[in-house]
C-alpha cells in the first residue's frame, strides 16, 4: 500500500525544540517556536483562563457531543471581539468554532474550493509557512506577490497594490489581519484603507487570518484592518485563533466566521460549513472554547483576562524598544508588532549563532522575540554583532 510515498522533510522548527532542549548551556536563548513566554521564559496558564477551568470543572456536568459547530455562545462572544458586536449581530455572519485557527484556516479553503473548484488565491511573501500548503491541498491556485523586504525591513505596498491591481474579480486575497507572521510587519491605517478601496472595488474576496489580535497595540487597535475590510465588501472569511490571545495553545481553540452577502445564503453557506466540519473533524474540541466563553461571559474575569492580554502586549513592545537600543540591525523592530521578526541572516549565520552562542531560530532569521526578556536582548545583540 504505501509503497509509492515518498519521505517528507521534517519540520524545522519542531525539529529546534530537541536541539535546544539537548543544549546543556545555561544561557542558551529560544527563539523559534512561536509561544509566547513571560521574563522568565514561561508560557504560563492565565489566571483568568485558570478560574474559568476551576468553575468549568466545577459545573460541568456531562462530556456529550455539543454538535458540528461546537460551543455557539464561545463563536458568537469571541466574533464580537474579532469582527465587533455590530456585525456578529447581523444576520448575514455565520460563526462557528474550530479547532484553532488552522482549523478555520482549512475549511475557509475547502469552502472557497467548493464555491469556485480551483479558485486563485494571492498570497504576499514571506507568510506563515503553513499558509500555502493548507492552501494547496483544498486545490486552489496560488499567486504570490512580494510583501516584505528583509533588507530595508520594510512591506513592499507599491508592490502588493500592483499585484492586487491585476487580480481579476472573484480572486481571493489572503491578508493578516494583525502582527504579521513571520515578520511582524503590518500595514498602516492609510495602507488598510487603501487595500480596502483596490479589493471592494475589483470584487476581491478576502480571507483573513486574524491570529494574534491584542498582541499588537491592543484588541480594539488590531481589529481595525478586519473591521474597515468587512464594511466594505459583501462577501469574507475570517479565520480566528485564540490560543495566542488566550495562551491556549495546546487546547486548539478557534473559530471561523463567513459574511454572505445580502441574498439570504447564510443558511446554504452555514450548511455547507458543517458538512465540511463533519468530515474534517466531526465534532470540534470543547475545553479550551469552555473556558473562553466562562471568561467573556463574566465582566470581572474579562476585565482580568483584558489586563492579561493587555500586559503581553506591553511585554512585546518593551523587548522591541529595547531591541532597537542595542544593535543597528534591529532597529525596525518598534515600528513592527506581535511575537515575529524576519532579520537580514543568512542560514549559516544562523547557524553560527546556534552553534556558538545557543540562540535557536528558524533557518530563514525568523526570530519570536517573546523569546527575549529586556535583560537578555544585550546579549542577544552582541550574538547577532559576532556573526554579522
Amino acid at each position: 500500500m504505501f509503497d509509492t510515498l515518498q519521505p517528507q522533510n521534517p519540520d524545522a522548527l519542531l525539529q529546534l525544540i530537541g536541539l535546544f532542549k539537548a543544549d546543556p548551556r545555561a544561557d542558551k536563548l529560544d527563539l523559534g517556536v512561536g509561544v509566547y513566554r513571560d521574563n522568565e521564559g514561561r508560557t504560563i496558564v492565565l489566571s483568568s483562563i485558570k478560574e474559568a477551568e476551576r468553575r468549568l470543572l466545577a459545573t460541568q456536568d456531562t462530556k456529550a457531543y455539543l454538535g458540528v459547530e461546537g460551543d455557539a455562545r464561545f463563536a458568537e462572544l469571541a466574533g464580537e471581539i474579532a469582527l465587533g458586536r455590530a456585525v456578529m449581530a447581523s444576520d448575514r455572519v455565520v460563526g462557528i468554532q474550530t479547532p484553532g485557527g488552522s482549523g478555520a484556516l482549512r475549511i475557509s479553503a475547502e469552502l472557497l474550493a467548493a464555491a469556485k473548484p480551483g479558485a486563485r488565491i494571492w498570497v504576499g511573501t514571506p507568510t506563515w509557512p503553513n499558509h500555502e500548503p493548507i492552501l494547496k491541498a483544498a486545490r486552489l491556485e496560488i499567486a504570490t506577490y512580494r510583501y516584505f523586504d528583509r533588507e530595508t525591513q520594510t512591506v513592499l505596498f507599491d508592490s502588493m497594490m500592483e499585484a492586487l491591481s491585476g487580480a481579476a474579480a472573484g480572486d481571493v486575497v489572503l491578508l493578516h489581519g494583525c502582527c504579521h507572521n513571520p515578520t511582524g510587519a503590518d500595514l498602516t491605517l492609510d495602507q488598510w484603507k487603501a487595500v480596502t478601496a483596490l479589493v471592494a472595488g475589483r470584487g476581491l474576496f478576502p480571507l483573513i487570518d486574524l491570529a494574534y489580535q491584542g498582541l499588537g497595540h491592543g484588541m480594539e487597535e488590531d481589529a481595525v484592518g478586519v473591521r474597515l475590510l468587512l464594511d466594505a465588501v459583501d462577501e469574507a472569511l475570517v479565520a480566528y485563533s485564540c490560543d495566542k490571545n488566550f495562551a491556549l495553545y495546546r487546547d486548539r481553540t478557534g473559530a471561523l466566521y463567513v459574511k454572505v452577502g445580502p441574498a439570504g445564503k447564510a443558511d446554504v453557506v452555514r450548511g455547507n460549513v458543517l458538512a465540511l466540519a463533519r468530515v474534517n473533524w466531526s465534532m470540534p474540541p470543547d475545553h479550551g472554547a469552555a473556558a473562553v466563553r466562562i471568561v467573556l461571559d463574566d465582566p470581572e474575569l474579562r476585565k482580568v483576562w483584558e489586563a492579561e492580554s493587555a500586559a503581553m502586549g506591553v511585554r512585546l513592545r518593551e523587548v522591541r524598544a529595547a531591541m532597537a537600543k542595542a544593535s543597528p540591525m534591529l532597529a525596525a523592530a518598534p515600528s513592527q508588532n506581535g511575537m515575529f521578526a524576519l532579520l537580514p541572516l543568512t542560514p549559516a549565520q544562523v547557524a553560527a549563532l546556534r552553534a556558538k552562542h545557543g540562540v535557536y531560530m528558524a533557518g530563514n532569521g525568523r526570530i519570536n522575540i517573546a523569546g527575549l526578556a529586556v535583560a537578555t536582548v544585550p546579549r542577544f545583540a552582541q550574538a547577532l554583532a559576532d556573526v554579522a
